[in-house]
């Protein structure tokens, strides 16, 4: 990442060097950024919107090109023809709007029954224009809500009051949340937060409103596209998936070793313990989303478990899927803990209340992304704003990521029981649910697209709405994998996708998470692709490697499974072919139930 462009950034920097930054992220971007087209619909002056979206997503590894409207013609390229949009093909569109877009207001006086038949006709301009989208595009659609105006007419009666402006947004954005909540593919940018963190009287700038029709301050562009970013990263797969955390005077005040366990500060006693409780809490609170959480301390290891075990703190032990506690340099047990984990370490978030570490493992190890902060609070501040952890979708299978990586460190432990490896699979009595994209799982299917980049030979990345059409239209093959054992449910962990063409199946994506490695899920996925392509006629399946930085070890994968390679041009991209009634399933330790 761009020093310029790390949270929390400065935004006049940005604003003066954005184009020296885009040259310089243009130079270096890498063969693996995901391309993605995204329409900007506005309401009002959307260039400099678009200027700065542009340099985080870069940042981020998204290749993005746009399409912006003319000046407020948001609402007629949604709703009718326009041929260059349809060209375009948006991946997105971002129906870019402000509380001065709104046709209808309500009057002083207005009765309620009038004002909130002018709720409805505002929401339902707006619902048309999402409708019409989906219909003309199947895409994603990112919609902003709408924030306050920067003054009052009636004071604090604005709110509760049935013609109150502020009242009247409140409702509308209501509607807006409702949509979301009952429509897959559409995001609310929540530009009426924003504001109101970022300070009305700074967001709000009359003058360049008079100027160039923007509809916030010059310097509030920065915070207003970042925030755009992070739903879009979401979207596309690109968060963050680890919370590393160091202990002394970062998860409670004083060094444990030195002041015992009575000597640190955690708890409601006292300002500061106060303070180290709530991040605590807020902590503890991201395993509900997914994220796992890690130690990476500089600590004797009963040190460690004793702080972790203070009974006035809420993180303990348990709640943390590796612990390194020890006296070796914390980059190295970063990298140690993100090959135990099998994630690569541009996962990671690091926290450690040191300036002196966090430039050490900035130089060491700069996957890992390092958060700065100088105390507690400012700690949560900064961990709520960067966007790391941006949630746009929640599966159970997310909820329970903790305890997986969990059940997995139980795996490895029963596998020093036995005396080969064959037998330690046997004895997980693992069992695989192997079928079609059900509508329920597409929303975990498409982050395993998106997320996944060890396993992965072809790296291709799909939107939602691209996984929906494309298991609907019956010119593919789509299977996805759950597997569990007798130490718990590891959810979705495989997908393949295949392009039907004649009697040939061409694979577009194989992938797997690395959680489930050298199981024979694998194996199983073959053996159940084979079949359906054999069932449907098909002579012919053909798999294509594209390497990565990431996905060296799947180099050999279809050599490993039989096929035979057709073809490597200079790049190394391979093609890879097998005979469908040549295929004889392999054996593995995983008992099949089939699903549609």
């Amino acid at each position: 990442m761009l020093e310029e462009l790390k949270y929390p950034f400065c935004a006049d920097e940005i604003i003066s060097s954005k184009r020296r930054l885009l040259r310089t992220l243009r130079e270096n971007l890498p063969k693996t950024a995901v391309p993605l087209k995204i329409a900007v619909l506005g309401g009002y002056t959307t260039s400099d919107i678009v200027k700065i979206l542009e340099l985080f997503l870069l940042d981020r590894g998204i290749n993005p090109t746009f399409y912006e409207s003319e000046y407020a013609q948001y609402f007629t390229d949604a709703v009718f023809p326009n041929e260059t949009l349809s060209a375009f093909k948006p991946d997105i569109v971002f129906i870019c709007t402000s509380y001065r877009n709104l046709e209808e207001k309500p009057a002083v006086l207005e009765d309620e029954s009038s004002v909130l038949e002018k709720i409805e006709r505002e929401y339902a301009r707006f619902e048309k224009m999402w409708e019409s989208v989906f219909e003309k595009f199947s895409c994603t659609i990112i919609q902003n809500n709408f924030e306050l105006p920067p003054e009052r007419l009636l004071g604090n009666r604005e709110t509760g009051c049935a013609f109150g402006m502020a009242d009247f947004i409140a409702r509308l954005n209501l509607r807006l949340s409702d949509y979301a909540k009952s429509h897959k593919n559409f995001y609310i940018h929540d530009v009426n937060y924003l504001s109101a963190s970022y300070g009305l009287k700074q967001w709000h700038e009359l003058r360049h409103w008079n100027l160039y029709k923007y509809a916030m301050s010059v310097s509030a562009i920065p915070e207003f596209s970042y925030s755009l970013a992070n739903i879009i990263c979401s979207i596309m797969g690109k968060n963050k998936k680890v919370l590393a955390l160091d202990l002394d005077n970062t998860l409670w005040g004083g060094v444990i070793g030195d002041d015992g366990k009575a000597g640190i500060e955690i708890g409601k006693e006292t300002s500061e313990g106060q303070s180290f409780l709530r991040l605590q809490e807020y902590i503890k609170s991201f395993k509900d989303i997914g994220v796992l959480l890690t130690v990476c301390s500089k600590n004797d290891p009963e040190n460690a478990l004793e702080g972790l075990s203070h009974p006035d703190g809420v993180l303990r032990p348990e709640d943390f899927a590796c612990i390194k506690a020890n006296w070796d340099e914390k980059w190295r047990n970063l990298e140690q803990t993100a090959a135990e984990l099998n994630l690569l370490p541009e996962s990671f978030v690091f926290l450690d209340d040191n300036p002196a570490e966090r430039e050490i493992v900035r130089a060491q190890l700069p996957e890992v992304t390092v958060l700065d902060f100088s105390d507690p609070d400012e700690c949560i501040n900064v961990l709520s704003g960067c966007g790391f952890f941006e949630v746009t979708t929640l599966s159970a299978d997310d909820a329970g990521r903790n305890e997986m990586y969990r059940q997995n460190a139980e795996r490895a432990a029963q596998e020093k029981k036995f005396s080969s490896y064959e037998e330690f699979l046997e004895s997980l009595e693992m069992r695989a649910e192997i079928g079609g994209f059900d509508p329920v799982h597409i929303p975990r299917i498409t982050q395993l697209t998106n997320k996944s980049n060890q396993f992965n030979l072809t790296t291709r990345r799909f939107t939602q709405s691209e996984i929906e059409q494309i298991a609907s239209d019956g010119e593919h093959i789509c299977l996805c994998g759950r597997l569990c054992d007798k130490f718990g449910d590891n959810g979705i962990v495989s997908v393949v996708i295949g392009k039907i063409d004649g009697e040939k199946l061409h694979i577009d994506l194989w992938l797997m998470s690395c959680r489930v490695l050298k199981r024979g899920m694998e194996y199983a996925m073959l053996n159940a692709l084979a079949e359906c392509a054999k069932s449907r006629g098909l002579s012919e399946i053909f798999g294509y490697y594209y390497p990565t930085k990431k996905n060296g070890m799947v180099r050999e994968l279809y050599r490993e499974f039989g096929f035979q390679k057709v073809s490597e041009d200079e790049g190394q991209n391979t093609v890879w072919r097998l005979a469908v009634d040549d295929f004889k399933p392999i054996k593995t330790a995983i008992s099949i139930n089939k699903g549609e």
